[in-house]
């Protein structure tokens, strides 16, 4: 929270920009004052006495500043000197803001957190933790996978009274009942202390779905948005038949999905595009698997016909003996394992959900190379050591979580490409006779931007008792700037309508100015083309947000010796899309850098040079190294269900019969 060698005045407290500087240093000095404290803001932190330094951090309420001045009423307000301490400060807007996600990463830096002493994580008071039920306590019973869950409950009727199985069996009955359909939607690695904000996007639908199977209801349209994401290619052949058996049930179900194999099995499909974005919007095709597999103009089509397909590469890349090996891995569900992963390769991550693929590579690897080349406060998993970290210079995480909070934040400012844009018009002959800078072209901060809306095109009116409601500004009418600032033109457009054109048209719009040419053509390269520049972040989706990241550090000049970690980078990707984002991946990889990607996409799993298969299951069951090696060699282990899939799909190309059934027949 505070640099020792340096001064309050210096920037010492790091929490402290110039507004809270002004803002908390009066009361600072009050409280200094009413104690009879001498507090010298040049003075280095190192320097201070013990109430000093207590006071700075603690406040006047704090125990450990009081026990200086004992029976000594504090200041009753701010005024007076209250001062509340920064470490005080810090936690009570932490706590006050606990359930915002966005909130809580931003405070990351400065708080660490560990498990509570007194009930040593269990959440529960010592008589509650005391109660068993067949020698288990309710904290050992919610720390088992449902799998083993169910195993449990079955044992219990054998070891009760005959009173206390009347009373028992109703409840087993529904458990068992609601156990069997959370396993059957491949949730069954999931333990039930596991908390909500913890669950993928996939997860919480599975969970969602589950919950469906249980109501016995006809007559529903259901409608799911990618149920495959984050599941295992074994998984999506059971989810398949649970939405099979709603569909028997006299509902409607409606996917959205990118996988083929989901689509094979549905009764219809509707295809849309050609294209994305302004290019797309039209319906290509229509009818079976089998129909829309012969008509000509999808992409889809030709992909579950295989005519077209991501190509495996002829020759992969060969270990060096360079490789980051992480010994002794424990956390979560991880066996105390040792694994190595090879440097200037693309490696895939693959496993079950729930085999500890993120455990190993973003709750170790990523927090420890953070610790260890930027100083994070952020502790890895358990583990014993790591070799090989000064072999990286540097570690780039790229996630699903959102670019930005405020609906100001797009894709053209987050990637950088919208500064040399603004540069662009501020160059203008028009622009140079008004005496525009670069920054009247920026809707973030005062000059060329609308006030009344302050550059968001839209006002917020606050509905008692209702969901706020967003209006067009009557100001601008939506274009965000003002009358003078829309007056200068670039190749015919205004500022306005450039953040109205999609990244590809734009490219060729500023294809005369290098530095937005090269960004805009890296968004496209990572299948973004379709975006407006001006999309707000807030209605990104997460696999959009996380190409977004990797087009801006993409964008960046590299030096090689950079170890990027990928989660799930194909989530909401065509097939076709997916061939153009591993050739951006594979760009990486022959500049010299490493890349490692947590996947269960087959057609990116067959194209990396080493795969780092975990499992056999996931939750308890799981853990292990499985299988490890180019994915020819993984596809030969008998127990890794990734190899069984990836040997399926290196040998052989997958049919469906009149019932939907898969069949597997030897390619070419």
């Amino acid at each position: 929270l505070v640099d020792e060698q340096k001064s309050i005045l210096d920037g010492a407290v790091a929490t402290w920009d110039i507004h809270y500087l002004n803002y908390f240093t009066p009361a600072l000095l009050k409280a200094a004052e009413y104690y009879g404290v001498k507090i010298d803001l040049a003075l280095p932190i190192k320097d201070y006495l013990p109430a000093q330094r207590d006071l700075l951090l603690y406040g006047v309420d704090s125990p450990l500043f009081r026990r200086h001045f004992a029976g000594m009423k504090p200041p009753a307000t701010v005024r007076e000197g209250h001062f509340e301490g920064i470490a005080t400060n810090l936690l009570r807007r932490f706590s006050e803001n606990a359930q915002n996600n966005d909130y809580r990463e931003k405070m990351g830096e400065f708080l660490v957190i560990q498990t509570c002493p007194d009930c040593a994580g269990t959440r529960l008071r010592p008589e509650s933790r005391l109660v068993t039920v067949n020698e288990r306590t309710i904290y050992e019973v919610s720390c088992l996978p449902l799998t083993d869950l169910g195993a449990w409950l079955q044992t219990l009727p054998t070891v009760l009274s005959a009173d206390e199985r009347l009373i028992a069996e109703p409840i087993l009955s529904d458990l068992k009942v609601r156990i069997r359909r959370l396993v059957e939607v491949g949730a069954g690695y999931l333990t039930t202390e596991r908390t909500s904000p913890t669950l993928s996007a996939g997860e919480s639908q599975r969970l969602r779905l589950a919950s469906l199977l249980d109501s016995s209801l006809s007559g529903l349209l259901y409608i799911f948005d990618e149920p495959t994401i984050g599941l295992h290619q074994r998984d999506t052949r059971r989810l398949i038949d649970v939405l099979r058996r709603l569909r028997d049930l006299g509902n409607t179900v409606l996917v959205i999905e990118h996988d083929l194999e989901m689509i094979a099995a549905a009764d219809y499909v509707i295809d849309f595009g050609p294209g994305a974005g302004k290019h797309g919007g039209q319906v290509v095709a229509a009818g079976s698997p089998a129909q829309i597999a012969g008509q000509p103009g999808s992409l889809t089509a030709d992909y579950l016909a295989k005519r077209a397909a991501v190509p495996a590469p002829q020759q992969r890349r060969q270990p060096d003996g360079k490789a980051l090996t992480i010994r002794g891995a424990r956390q979560h569900n991880l066996q105390n394992i040792t694994v190595s992963l090879p440097l200037g390769l693309f490696v895939a991550v693959t496993g079950v959900s729930g085999s500890g693929k993120s455990s190993l590579i973003f709750d170790i690897l990523d927090h420890a190379l953070r610790q260890r080349l930027y100083g994070s406060s952020e502790a890895p998993g358990e583990h014993d050591a790591i070799d090989g970290c000064e072999l990286i210079d540097k570690v780039i995480t790229i996630d699903q979580a959102h670019i930005g909070r405020i609906p100001r934040s797009n894709a053209a400012t987050y990637s950088d490409t919208f500064t040399p844009i603004r540069e662009a018009f501020a160059a203008t002959p028009e622009a140079r006779r008004l005496g525009l800078p670069a920054r009247h072209f920026s809707f973030n901060v005062p000059g060329g931007r609308c006030e009344r809306c302050q550059g968001a095109g839209v006002l917020t009116v606050q509905m008692h008792f209702l969901p706020d409601v967003e209006v067009r500004c009557p100001t601008c009418h939506g274009r965000r700037f003002t009358p003078q600032t829309l007056a200068v033109q670039y190749h015919g457009h205004d500022i306005s309508q450039v953040l109205d054109l999609t990244v590809e048209e734009a490219l060729g719009l500023f294809s005369e100015i290098p530095a937005a040419r090269s960004r805009l053509q890296v968004l496209a390269d990572v299948g973004l083309g379709y975006l407006q520049l001006g999309q707000p972040a807030t209605t990104l989706s997460g696999g959009e947000a996380q190409r977004i990241k990797l087009a801006k550090e993409l964008g960046r000049r590299g030096r090689g010796s950079t170890l990027y970690l990928l989660d799930e980078p194909t989530v909401g990707l065509h097939p076709a899309d997916v061939a153009r984002l591993l050739g951006v991946l594979q760009r990486l990889v022959e500049a010299g850098n490493s890349v490692a990607v947590i996947e269960h996409n087959l057609d990116v799993i067959k194209t990396a040079d080493w795969v780092i298969d975990l499992g056999p299951e996931g939750g308890a069951a799981g853990g292990r190294l499985v299988a490890e090696g180019a994915p020819e060699q993984v596809a030969q282990v008998p127990g890794s269900y990734t190899g069984r899939f990836l040997r399926e799909m290196l040998e052989g190309a997958v049919t469906t019969d009149e019932h939907g059934k898969a069949n597997f027949t030897q390619s070419r």
